[in-house]
């Protein structure tokens, strides 16, 4: 349940309390000023009040002093000014039977709220009711601060994730709470779904507002600790008041610090969750491609009038991969899924040649890393909607070579078009038919689980039957290598010189590596 607190009593909100309208109140100056927050109520009769406040007081007074003095009536409003006060609330009576032009006048070129009460009224009645109601409120709010930080505090000794700690503050705050980077892009969302997806749909205006400053329900603080600064958390469009708003975003700061500190990671590591909740969304294909458009465009990638590059690398580390993008000076998401893949989205301008970009960077990371290196690409996609099935295609062709990379000679970067029976049986893996066929052809190595027989036919039948490459890529000698091979005949009851049977076989064996994968 959302936990707001009651908001601050307004010059409005005080007028309107049941004792006060007993007292007939009518306000003759500084009506657009209203709103103004009162902090506390000062009765006071003498001139030079002011001096004795510090902002925000409700000024209560008969006025006695001050009959009969018109500079010291004006100088008293202006003193009022000036020490910030929040409203002066005058009783008529016998000091000033009628409202005091001069006054008023002062009061409506400082702006001042100058009320009037028309009837007799006990300012003490007064003053007990607003100072219990202000000390109530701030009780609650000691109050919120302990519950919000004991609850995150138990979630981050949980070793909860950060979206856990970020609904926690959703709940809370009871809107859209967003944390971003020092470049604005956002790194995680929470709260409810409609609501955020406002948010970051609209999130370029809503980052330049945070960025000058607080108003209209927009509180931001910053994420950072021992002199840097790396981040910030921002509650858009919070209904409370101010104080309160501000006091959640601090407790949810302090616990996001606290999260990176104890090990639940770095601003890096969120940026990478960020990437890979989202390309894992648009994998999924559960979620519309075109809902996701607005958090692709949050988390910094360009989307209008772009050609969109989905690659898949296998064993690829985000993190070396994520700064070859950046050195290249390609716009990207990168992020790692199951199965040791890493998907990476490419963002080009239209007039780039996405096949030689994408040659480019596969090239740049066999570099640093292996020569067999395998990257997976499908065509590039002007459409968004086309990603998500470019995402999965690409998928679909790492895998489809995963295991036979080193023996197979792929271009740098691999697509549909290369991967051929491999890929058609990989799409067939899960049909009951296929898998009986796999079994029946294999099962002579399977019931023996020899997985040292298993590598060395998978390699054999991967280079065409190259016996001289074979006992190479193995480290064994032809003589051990023939061994293998007559043992392999053997179990299996084949003659893998057959061009018919060696073929049959190896397609049992992509599918049993397709279904094993």
């Amino acid at each position: 349940m959302t936990t707001l607190l009651e908001p601050v009593l307004s010059v409005r909100q005080v007028l309107t309390l049941e004792r006060v309208l007993a007292g007939d109140p009518e306000v003759v100056a500084g009506a657009g000023q209203l709103d103004r927050p009162v902090r506390w109520v000062h009765v006071a009769e003498a001139a030079d009040v002011g001096v004795m406040l510090s902002g925000g007081e409700m000024v209560l007074t008969t006025g006695v002093l001050l009959a009969g003095d018109d500079e010291l009536q004006a100088e008293y409003i202006r003193s009022l000014h000036r020490a910030e006060a929040a409203a002066v609330v005058l009783g008529l009576g016998r000091a000033f039977p009628a409202p005091p032009d001069v006054m008023r006048r002062a009061a409506e070129r400082c702006g001042l709220p100058m009320v009037v009460l028309h009837r007799p009224f006990p300012f003490a009645e007064l003053t007990e009711e607003v100072q219990s109601r202000l000390v109530r409120r701030k009780f609650a709010a000691v109050s919120l601060s302990e519950a919000v930080r004991t609850a995150l505090t138990g979630l981050i000794t949980a070793d909860a994730p950060l979206q856990r700690l970020l609904d926690e503050i959703a709940q809370h705050s009871g809107c859209p709470v967003v944390v971003t980077n020092l470049a604005h892009r956002v790194l995680a969302t929470a709260g409810e779904r409609p609501a955020v997806d406002d948010v970051l749909r609209d999130w370029e205006r809503i980052s330049r507002q945070a960025g000058r400053g607080e108003g209209d329900g927009w509180i931001r603080a910053e994420l950072g600790g021992r002199g840097e600064r790396w981040g910030g958390i921002l509650l858009c469009g919070y209904r409370g008041d101010a104080a309160t708003g501000r006091l959640l975003a601090d407790r949810g700061a302090e616990a996001l610090v606290l999260h990176r500190m104890l090990g639940g990671g770095s601003a890096h590591s969120w940026e990478e969750q960020s990437a890979q909740s989202l390309l894992t969304d648009l994998i999924g294909g559960v979620v519309p491609a075109r809902q996701l458009l607005p958090r692709a465009r949050a988390a910094g990638l360009p989307v209008n009038r772009r050609t969109f590059v989905p690659l898949v690398v296998r064993d690829g580390d985000p993190g070396r991969l994520d700064r070859i993008l950046r050195l290249l000076g390609m716009p990207g998401l990168v992020a790692e899924l199951t199965g040791r893949s890493t998907a990476v989205l490419l963002s080009l301008a239209r007039d780039q040649d996405a096949e030689a970009l994408a040659a480019h960077f596969a090239a740049r990371l066999r570099t640093e890393t292996a020569p067999c290196t395998v990257v997976a690409a499908a065509d590039g996609r002007i459409a968004w909607d086309d990603v998500p099935a470019g995402l999965r295609e690409a998928q679909h062709v790492a895998e489809a070579v995963a295991d036979s990379a080193a023996v197979l000679d792929l271009p740098p970067v691999v697509r549909l078009r290369d991967v051929h029976l491999r890929g058609l049986i990989r799409l067939l893996r899960d049909d009951p038919q296929v898998q009986s066929f796999a079994e029946r052809e294999l099962h002579g190595l399977l019931r023996e689980a020899d997985e040292d027989l298993l590598s060395v036919l998978r390699t054999y039948l991967a280079t065409g039957r190259n016996k001289s490459r074979t006992a190479q890529l193995h480290h064994v000698s032809r003589p051990a290598l023939y061994r293998r091979l007559e043992a392999i005949r053997t179990r299996l009851g084949v003659d893998l010189d057959d061009f018919e049977q060696a073929a049959s076989v190896h397609i049992a064996l992509l599918a049993h590596d397709a279904q094993q994968r």
